[in-house]
């Protein structure tokens, strides 16, 4: 049932937003309450960083995993009842925590306590309907000023637990949570929606229905707003104590006092968050605490530094720090603007979804408040990884410049697009995304002239947009033969030649890492095996995270502008390895960083391959895709055949830096293996920003992608193209190492570029087997191949035989390139062959394009979910190594993985049940991603 828009508050809308605020505030109170009786715990359990870290964190994770439900239940049955039982079920949890002895009774006791954090979907939904539009933005920021909660237990929760323990603190806390239940359940009005539903007999919606809304784009771009400004907040509340405590001294009163006086204003300063969105828009508020943000941050995140200048008088020492004085300072700044942020996010949904609050409410409240338990786990993981306190503050200025740019081009997108076609009065906040969820409109900031008002361009838009139409293809029509032969295919042609150089280098700096690291100790950088292994995993972790969001960027940006700018980001890995490489002293920590950067290169991938697609009609897309992902594939064994050749050369002179001495005595310049990429790289931005186009026209559907999230086959082709494409990236990030450390006689790097070179041809030259033969029957036995080439390894191995053992790794290249083939080659197959079942309602050839998209649609989730091979497999040998001595557990590991394919792709699609069966041998459109 939808509603009519309030013009002024409904009855009780005061005692509702009060009362609400207040329960808020022991909900919040009892939510953080193990981030000071947690220390007293790690104490006496003796805690790792990262186990305290984890127990702090936990209860974040229930209380953000239950807001989607809790929101929708609060839009279905009421606020008023829905927050009551959540207090109710956090004052039990709260309680029976004072039982618990053990580390695992304490983590499950924490989970309990979580439900309390639930109450903020609740609230928002439950409040919200009480205000028109214009108010909201306050009356919700009164509501999240309930996050005072956090200092409510950080001011008292350290005299309780040092004059009584910390059980009395769970207790006392448990009986507050329940009183105030009682009392709001008690004296809180009904929301006037709920009224008047049960007026008009009308039952609730279903949450199938109110979950459709989170297809949008939209809703997860104000998800990863909510989880900085939020969820970091959360996180500083809950590792702000340590961190005092650790770096500046403090006592555990001391500690909490701060960190209670930093959640104060971080809370009630909301309250003004909300003012300021209503009066002067929420867009404008989160340009300043993005902008703010990242600069205190950035401040934040330099740590402790010693200074040695080599002056003509001896050297000159001097060392910075941050005193006390001045994190003060920034701290607390940064608390300030991340509650206008708060305010500032919630402001749009009502506004956008009004009839939706509770689902969307509830799933951009989750993101916010897994961040809050993500972000304090990997604050001890990086503490106890690097050493070095201030890397917290180097994560968090990483996510909020991540949000301020995505926030920022997303705004430069909607003004392209509308300046393209005219209209600058009311425009959508993605245009891209029309038909996605409920729709809001806003008013275009433009200037004052009367031609403004009514949407005609004034001289100074009609300028930008005959600027922006130059690279701006706005009637492309690739299916239209007369076009296509006239003038579309030299365009098209065009963007795919610089897609592929692009792409090519992409997949060099990705993968370079793997022979850096390679060469790291023999130049006298000190790592165990076990950190070289973490550094050659990293950029595949990093690069497949990646891809998931790259997908995504193309629209918001334009083709153009993200291919330039994605590989403009390349600069940034290749120009800090050529100067980290220079300095055995390096710490460890700029590596990690320096391997989680090479990802950028890993994720352009997805973004390539879905720009590319626009430019080409269906009877040519599969041959143009195959040439952006064959050759930009290529990069990998470009990358390990150049890289060992340069690193002997002086090739920059004197502004490359002088050469490293390896063990062996040879002069190594290993800084070019990251500066070799700085000129190509340089080419192909200029080349993309001034050769490419934007397709106006071009979008990518979320809604009917996300439907693929439902069928079963996408996670099935998941894990066979994770045994395929997985096991070619994993094999080129980590074979060199391996070999270097097994066979340490053998100079790998001379032939390390065989094996990607032969699964990238492998997988461009036999497509035509699996056309011919059938997709499935030729994957059951790539994996077979494959066992036995994993087979012959740990032979070979053993045996202490090199070349053997090298057969046998080409061998397993050259398998996974066939697999990488046939297994994208199925997809197709299956969604033609599942979408009568899935979609009887479709005519045929709506059956077809359906099948179609979804096909597509797969293809690229499963390449984002297989690139994590670049991980693991590193990781899984730099772990048996540590472990055994030896890598045979990872790669029995690997035998076991691709028995467990071979037996799926036999059950689910070859063998005599299998969907494939009576459909291969057919002519099958050649697919390629």
């Amino acid at each position: 049932m939808t509603t009519a828009p309030l013009t002024s508050p409904a009855a009780g809308a005061a005692r509702a937003t009060w009362l609400s605020t207040i329960a808020f505030t022991a909900c919040f109170a009892a939510w953080t309450i193990f981030a000071i009786i947690g220390i007293q715990i790690k104490e006496q359990l003796g805690l790792s960083e990262t186990q305290f870290g984890l127990l702090a964190g936990t209860p974040i994770l229930t209380g953000s995993l239950v807001r989607v439900a809790l929101g929708v239940w609060a839009d279905q049955f009421g606020g008023r009842r829905i927050l009551a039982l959540v207090m109710i079920a956090g004052a039990i949890a709260t309680f029976l925590t004072s039982f618990a002895t053990t580390y695992p009774m304490l983590l499950l006791a924490a989970l309990g306590v979580g439900i309390a954090g639930g109450a903020f979907s609740v609230g928002i939904a439950y409040v919200s309907t009480f205000y028109p539009a214009g108010k909201q933005g306050t009356a919700l920021g009164i509501f999240g000023a309930g996050n005072v909660g956090a200092a409510v237990t950080k001011f008292l929760a350290p005299f309780v637990m040092v004059a009584a323990g910390w059980t009395t603190v769970a207790q006392v806390w448990a009986a507050a949570l329940l009183l105030i239940g009682v009392l709001f359940y008690l004296l809180a009005p009904e929301d006037p929606q709920l009224r008047a539903r049960q007026a008009a007999g009308v039952r609730p919606e279903p949450m199938r229905e109110q979950l459709k809304v989170l297809r949008n784009v939209q809703v997860w771009r104000f998800s990863l707003y909510y989880f900085f400004v939020f969820g970091a907040f959360v996180a500083l509340s809950l590792w702000l104590p340590r961190y005092v405590m650790g770096v500046y001294g403090m006592t555990v009163k001391q500690a909490g006092m701060l960190a209670a006086f930093y959640s104060v204003p971080a809370s009630l300063f909301r309250i003004y968050g909300g003012h300021l969105s209503d009066k002067f828009g929420a867009r404008r508020v989160l340009y300043w605490t993005f902008g703010v943000s990242a600069l205190c941050t950035f401040l934040l995140s330099y740590p402790p530094t010693h200074y040695i200048i080599a002056g003509n008088k001896g050297p000159i020492e001097f060392s910075t720090q941050m005193g006390l004085v001045p994190f003060l300072i920034a701290i607390f700044a940064l608390g300030f603007f991340m509650s206008l942020g708060k305010a500032a996010v919630y402001k749009h949904i009502p506004v956008y979804y009004p009839n939706r609050v509770g689902a969307v409410g509830g799933l951009v409240g989750m993101i916010g408040g897994l961040g809050g338990f993500v972000l304090p786990l990997v604050f001890g993981v990086m503490l106890d990884l690097t050493g070095i306190w201030t890397s917290s503050f180097a994560l968090l200025f990483l996510i909020s410049s991540v949000s301020l740019v995505w926030m920022h081009f997303a705004i430069q997108h909607m003004e392209r697009t509308h300046a393209i076609d005219g209209r600058f009065n009311e425009v959508t906040d993605l245009p891209e995304m029309k038909g996605l969820g409920e729709q809001y409109t806003e008013t275009f900031p433009v200037a004052s002239e009367p031609a403004a008002a009514v949407g005609i361009p004034t001289p100074a838009q009609q300028a930008r947009a005959e600027r922006l139409a130059a690279h701006t293809l706005v009637d492309w029509q690739p299916e239209d033969p007369a076009f296509w032969q006239s003038s579309g295919r030299p365009v098209a042609r065009r963007n795919l030649w610089i897609s592929t150089y692009n792409l090519f280098l992409a997949f060099a700096v990705w993968m370079v890492w793997s022979v850096v690291v390679a060469k790291l100790p023999a130049i006298g950088f000190n790592f165990t095996t076990d950190q070289l292994f973490w550094l050659a995993a990293l950029p595949g972790l990093s690069g497949a995270t990646l891809r998931i969001f790259y997908s995504f960027l193309v629209p918001i940006f334009g083709g153009r502008m993200w291919t330039a700018l994605s590989t403009a980001s390349l600069l940034i890995p290749a120009l800090g390895i050529g100067y980290a490489v220079q300095n055995p002293q390096t710490p460890y920590f700029i590596f990690l960083v320096l391997a989680l950067l090479c990802g950028f290169g890993g994720g352009n991938f997805a973004s390539s391959m879905s720009n590319i697609s626009f430019f080409f009609p269906k009877a040519e897309k599969g041959n143009a895709l195959a040439i952006n992902a064959g050759f930009g594939n290529l990069g990998v064994s470009a990358m390990q055949f150049l890289v060992p050749v340069v690193v002997t050369m002086g090739l920059f002179g004197t502004l490359g830096g002088q050469s490293q001495a390896a063990d062996t005595g040879a002069a190594l310049y290993l800084q070019n293996a990251g500066f070799v990429w700085v000129p190509l790289i340089l080419i192909g931005t200029i080349a993309a920003l001034f050769g490419m186009n934007d397709i106006a026209s071009a979008k990518s559907s979320f809604a009917d992608q996300a439907a693929i999230f439902g069928r079963k086959h996408t996670w099935l082709m998941c894990w066979l193209y994770t045994g395929t494409f997985g096991t070619f990236i994993g094999m080129s990030a980590g074979f060199p190492l391996l070999t270097k450390l097994v066979f340490p006689e053998i100079d790998i790097l001379k032939y390390a570029f065989i094996g990607p070179l032969v699964g990238a041809l492998s997988r461009a030259l036999t497509g035509w087997v699996s056309d011919k033969f059938g997709g499935a029957r030729v994957t059951f036995l790539v994996f077979l191949v494959m066992m036995g080439a994993i087979g012959g390894m740990i032979w070979f191995l053993n045996a202490r035989d090199f070349w053997g053992f090298f057969a046998m790794v080409i061998l397993l290249f050259f398998a996974s390139g066939v697999g990488n083939a046939s297994t994208f080659q199925m997809i197709p197959n299956i969604m033609r062959t599942e979408m009568p079942r899935l979609a009887p309602q479709l005519s045929a050839d709506e059956q077809r394009v359906a099948a179609e998209l979804e096909g597509a649609a797969i293809i690229g989730f499963t390449s984002a979910i297989a690139a994590y091979g670049a991980f693991y497999i590193p990781k899984a040998y730099g772990s048996s190594i540590a472990m055994t001595g030896t890598a045979n557990a990872a790669l029995w590991g690997f035998f076991a993985f691709f028995v467990s394919c071979a037996v799926l792709t036999f059950v689910a699609y070859s063998g005599p049940r299998g969907l494939l069966r009576s459909v291969e041998g057919r002519a099958a459109r050649p697919a390629t991603a």
